[in-house]
């Protein structure tokens, strides 16, 4: 694999070090994490996440979390995702898990799980989603009563990247259910804490680590809340708007590794004695994916550098930058396995592996229908 990005189209909106950057993750990327082989099963995928998690944490490349440097963040998920969906996965799990202690922990809690976190000792997982509530955080059932000087936490948790595997979950919960949204709370959890259980995990097409966690009568003090009671909804609707151009960058990846893949095999593919890059119907899906591509990043350093200079909010740049880059990925993913044919769709061919893992950036941080009805809304104001 040849490193991926090619930072030509969005050079506007990066600076000289980033540059560097990018070139630097990229050659990472395709050295160190391209050449490993894909999990066999789940228990394999979980083994090969945190190794993949000390490997990101000795290279140094977790550190832009909590420096909040959101151009660099997507340097290195455009470049990982090119390389492996799960190295991305990794590096994402631990933004969505440290960012809320970031931007709301106390100091006991950014010294006690910060470092650990960027030096890859630690394993982060977010915990919003729920059965009844996945878009509709406000239908979260979990719920978080106060006694005393401590919480005690209820309720079953699904669709939890990490479960099982992390070592603390920021846990979403209900402290006043009759105040919808604006009684959610948000909790830095210990994966040992007494009453917290992984339940099973839930395996994907693509090796990543996923399942359901249970709090039953689960205790812990009240300095483990994030933030006020009742801001939960906010930090948790903030963490999501800071990463969703991340997101973008990652499927950027997915589509440059797409199009790096096709490029390779039309170039050499012979069919009716001439290479398949010679027929018209293979440049248009060429030509359509480098387009989307180019667009894509765009809108994702475009929302990147709006944040990193200074914006308060960027709903949505970061909304439009998910949506168009995930949806564009979809097309370059499936165009690609279009053109390799056969060869496409053969479980150890790097195509069928972005096959398999391209279709729940879609979904996950918030659908693409989720993402327009942010931009309609925005719009609307």
């Amino acid at each position: 694999m040849r490193a991926i990005p090619d930072l030509g189209p969005v050079r506007a909106f990066l600076e000289p070090h980033h540059l560097e950057l990018g070139a630097h993750v990229a050659a990472f990327a395709a050295r160190e994490i391209a050449p490993l082989p894909e999990p066999a099963d789940d228990a394999a995928g979980r083994r090969v996440a945190r190794e993949l998690l000390a490997l990101l944490g000795r290279a140094g490349w977790f550190a832009a979390i909590a420096d909040q440097h959101l151009r660099t963040c997507c340097l290195v998920r455009e470049a990982l995702a090119a390389a492996s969906p799960l190295a991305d996965a990794v590096f994402a799990l631990q933004a969505l898990g440290t960012i809320p202690i970031v931007l709301a922990g106390s100091e006991e809690q950014k010294r006690r799980w910060v470092p650990a976190v960027l030096a890859g000792e630690a394993m982060a997982a977010f915990a919003m989603t729920e059965t009844d509530a996945g878009s509709d955080v406000a239908a979260i059932a979990t719920t978080a009563r106060r006694d005393g000087e401590t919480y005690v936490l209820d309720g079953l948790k699904t669709l939890i990247s990490n479960a099982g595997i992390a070592d603390f979950y920021v846990v979403f919960a209900s402290t006043d259910a009759s105040r919808g949204n604006k009684g959610l709370s948000a909790f830095l959890v210990p994966a040992e804490t007494p009453g917290l259980r992984f339940v099973r995990p839930q395996v994907l097409a693509a090796p990543h680590p996923l399942g359901e966690i249970a709090l039953t009568e689960c205790r812990v003090p009240a300095a483990s809340r994030l933030g006020a009671e009742g801001e939960g909804f906010k930090l948790g609707l903030t963490t999501l708007d800071w990463l969703r151009p991340t997101v973008g960058a990652a499927a950027c990846g997915m589509s440059a590794r797409a199009l790096n893949e096709a490029l390779g095999h039309a170039t050499v593919r012979h069919q009716f004695g001439r290479p398949l890059a010679d027929q018209q119907l293979i440049q248009e899906k060429l030509a359509r994916m480098a387009t989307d591509l180019t667009a894509a990043r765009l809108l994702v350093y475009r929302a990147a550098w709006e944040k990193d200079r200074g914006a308060e909010r960027i709903t949505i740049e970061a909304a439009m930058a998910k949506a168009f880059a995930t949806e564009a990925a979809q097309r370059a993913v499936d165009d690609a396995v279009q053109i390799l044919g056969g060869r496409g769709v053969l479980a150890d061919h790097p195509v069928d592996r972005l096959y398999r893992s391209v279709r729940s950036l879609r979904i996950y941080e918030g659908t693409t229908e989720i993402q327009h009805l942010v931009i309609a809304g925005q719009l609307l104001k």
